[in-house]
């Protein structure tokens, strides 16, 4: 089980992190320690990832990886301390509009954050990896 984090400023934008192993743009995250509550793993990945603490808000998404059998929480979170910085699993930190989102991420990973802003969720969502897969 892996969990992530759309940690929404005040002023609407989203933190993001470039990945150092694929180079493509992600939310922070990680798999759960076994001994982890869901919420302790995203605060942890977070801070790991980007040197911010945060507080976690309420589950947004559940999103499962077809090809890879692997199932992410998202989780929204507010910023709440902490000093943005790179980490050896990431080589850029930034906060992007939802605009950027969908311009810097594949569509896998955008839809999770832009699920953490409309508030209808949690939304559940498959995809093959690539490509998001159609509701039966």
């Amino acid at each position: 089980m892996s969990v992530a984090g759309a940690v929404v400023r005040e002023d609407g934008r989203l933190l993001a992190i470039r990945r150092a192993d694929k180079g493509t743009w992600e939310l922070p995250g990680g798999v759960l320690e076994l001994e982890e509550f869901p919420e302790q793993g995203v605060s942890r990945e977070v801070w790991e990832e980007t040197g911010i603490h945060v507080e976690v808000d309420e589950l947004t998404g559940v999103y499962k990886n077809t090809a890879r059998g692997i199932v992410a929480m998202v989780f929204r979170c507010k910023p709440s301390g902490g000093t943005e910085r790179t980490s050896a699993e990431s080589t850029a930190v930034d906060r992007l509009t939802p605009e950027q989102i969908t311009e810097r991420m594949s569509e896998v990973y955008a839809i999770r954050l832009l699920d953490a802003l409309d508030g209808a969720g949690p939304h559940v969502r498959s995809h093959d990896g690539r490509r998001l897969n159609k509701a039966p």
